[in-house]
């Protein structure tokens, strides 16, 4: 297996990782919730769960909005409705515009 090079981040993602890490460590321990009863919850590992609260930049987006959704942390300020319209109306417009972006074709020189 090809070992992934590693990956720069602006410092605004590292520091918003690292805050939606320590919101959810927070949360969990205010909710009286140990690591393993979160993990399990989430259907996650224990030492994922522990790389989502130290802000790690490899974790599944996924696996941290789980882990953030368990332990009651809003993410988006809006209510499951809303939420459904907004995906709804993002769609619609998504639908219109091309599937890909590419880069124009060079031009070709057929002058003779």
């Amino acid at each position: 297996m090809v070992k992934p090079q590693t990956r720069s981040y602006s410092r605004y993602s590292r520091d918003a990782a690292r805050l939606l890490g320590q919101s959810i460590r927070l949360a969990r321990i205010e909710r009286r919730l140990t690591i393993d009863e979160l993990a399990e919850r989430a259907g996650l590992s224990r030492g994922l769960v522990q790389r989502i609260e130290r802000g790690d930049m490899g974790c599944a987006i996924g696996a941290a909005f789980e882990a953030a959704a368990i332990v009651g942390i809003r993410l988006f300020d809006a209510d499951q409705s809303t939420m459904t319209a907004k995906i709804t109306s993002n769609d619609q417009i998504l639908t219109l515009l091309p599937q890909s972006v590419r880069n124009p074709a060079k031009a070709v020189k057929d002058d003779f």
